[in-house]
């Protein structure tokens, strides 16, 4: 083995999911940086558009495809478009998902007011929105192998008041990445694997009105955040990426099942 060249992702096709988004961003520039052909998939048009355009302008090879990943019929018209373009697929990370607000339970709400409908519209984003790309997707790749990173949360782990619907969503994507993993190496072998990776606290344009003011500056939450990360900041969407490439290239062939924190100690500190 050429041990220089493990973490490259030359020529291999990834499909990116939630691919317009802030950490999306980050997902994309990574994949392309490290040689990869990459499929931005979101619901943004313009924004991935752009994106692509961007890419394919400095050298890159990119497309975008406007996806609403709890359609199946809108992911096998992905799949069939990425494999009509490149012919292939080798990667897929499942970056859609995130919070709504009416998945969150306000301060001055009572518990047992929470929004049913509301938590089960977070549920299916993070939760079923992960699966069917998986789905779709996965058998796709299983003949020529490849590998799906998930994406996972620390508040899948412990408990964040407030986002109780996207932590539930969050630890079905744990329990679907383990046993999806063991699932298909025992039904088709070694070439596909299945991962995820548990990011700390990144500002998005999703929870930014909950952690800062409009002056930047921190919100109450904002600050027990980083009071409870022992590195006392939140995260930089590109310190994301060297986990994705990990997980993606081949460097991590023999990786299955597992979920990599970048979480700046997040998870392991009990705040004393």
């Amino acid at each position: 083995m050429n041990y220089a060249d493990i973490f490259s992702l030359k020529d291999k096709v990834i499909v990116v999911t939630g691919g317009t988004g802030i950490l999306g961003k980050a997902f994309v520039d990574g994949i392309v940086a490290h040689g990869g052909k990459v499929a931005i998939v979101g619901r943004n048009e313009t924004e991935g558009n752009r994106r692509a355009d961007d890419i394919n302008q400095h050298g890159g090879d990119a497309i975008f495809v406007k996806t609403d990943v709890l359609n199946e019929t809108d992911v096998e018209n992905l799949r069939d478009t990425v494999l009509t373009k490149f012919g292939r697929i080798d990667g897929l990370v499942n970056g859609a998902g995130g919070n709504m607000p009416q998945g969150i339970i306000m301060p001055d709400q009572d518990v047992f007011e929470m929004s049913i409908d509301g938590m089960k519209q977070v549920l299916d984003l993070n939760l079923w929105g992960t699966i069917i790309p998986t789905k779709i997707l996965g058998a796709a790749m299983k003949t020529n192998g490849g590998s799906i990173v998930n994406i996972s949360s620390v508040s899948s782990k412990q408990v964040i008041t407030r986002v109780m619907g996207y932590s539930i969503g969050k630890a079905g994507v744990d329990c679907f990445t383990k046993w999806m993993a063991v699932e298909v190496a025992r039904r088709h072998g070694d070439k596909l694997r299945i991962n995820s990776i548990m990011p700390g606290f990144f500002l998005t344009e999703q929870n930014r009105k909950l952690l800062t003011n409009e002056d930047g500056s921190y919100t109450e939450r904002g600050n027990l955040v980083v009071k409870k990360t022992p590195y006392q900041r939140m995260g930089n969407p590109s310190e994301l990426v060297g986990a994705l490439i990990y997980l993606l290239s081949d460097a991590s062939k023999f990786v299955n099942g597992q979920d990599l924190g970048v979480d700046g100690g997040f998870t392991v500190f009990g705040g004393v």
